[in-house]
């Protein structure tokens, strides 16, 4: 009796330390944050071992990442066409969470007009093959907070009078499956580069050009 009391009490000492550890495990979020960069208009020089990239600006793009978990045709069609990531918003949060953000040490041109170096929030018009860009002074909620009228969680709350620009995307096809939504600089030339999206078979990109 002695011998079996111990084994219930090791295997008791057992589970307790289990479930201590399961609830200090950190839970993971649905969708993980992302960040996208580049750098542009500097240019590598000698130095001693080897070379240095110098006066280079900076582009960053930090944004949700929503996985399709097996989803399919997730942003529709027809009149559905973008109403299901959009989750009710006037306009897509381009991702999920927070509201996307993209900073720029540098002026960019998209598509003949120039959006000044700065901080702004992100958003995209969703219509099936024409998906528009819009960079917006809208600021963004750290922490939702509905009673806060001033700042937007995702684009609930998007008006267009805040937007800065407004650029048309080229809508393409990937030729395979994006699983989890990602934003990344491509094509990137110097001063010159795309901005795209891609989720699950499809891609969307801006053209852009740094300001000398």
């Amino acid at each position: 009796m002695k011998r079996f009391g111990w084994t219930l009490a090791v295997v008791a000492v057992v589970v307790l330390a289990a479930g201590s550890l399961a609830q200090q495990a950190p839970r993971k979020p649905a969708s993980p944050a992302g960040t996208a960069a580049a750098q542009v208009g500097g240019k590598y020089v000698a130095v001693q071992g080897g070379q240095r990239y110098q006066d280079g600006k900076w582009i960053e793009v930090t944004y949700g990442r929503p996985i399709l978990r097996g989803r399919q045709n997730i942003f529709g069609s027809g009149e559905e066409y973008g109403k299901t990531v959009s989750g009710g918003a006037p306009v897509w949060r381009t991702g999920a969470n927070q509201t996307t953000r993209l900073r720029t040490e540098v002026a960019l041109v998209f598509d003949g007009k120039t959006l000044p170096a700065g901080e702004y929030s992100v958003f995209v018009e969703l219509k099936e093959n024409a998906w528009t860009l819009i960079f917006s002074n809208w600021p963004a909620q750290e922490k939702y907070d509905p009673k806060n009228k001033e700042a937007l969680w995702g684009s609930y709350g998007y008006t267009p009078d805040k937007d800065v620009l407004r650029v048309p995307m080229k809508v393409g096809a990937l030729p395979f499956l994006m699983d989890q939504f990602t934003i990344a600089f491509i094509d990137m030339a110097g001063d010159s580069g795309q901005l795209a999206m891609m989720w699950e078979k499809t891609i969307a990109t801006a053209s852009f050009k740094a300001e000398s």
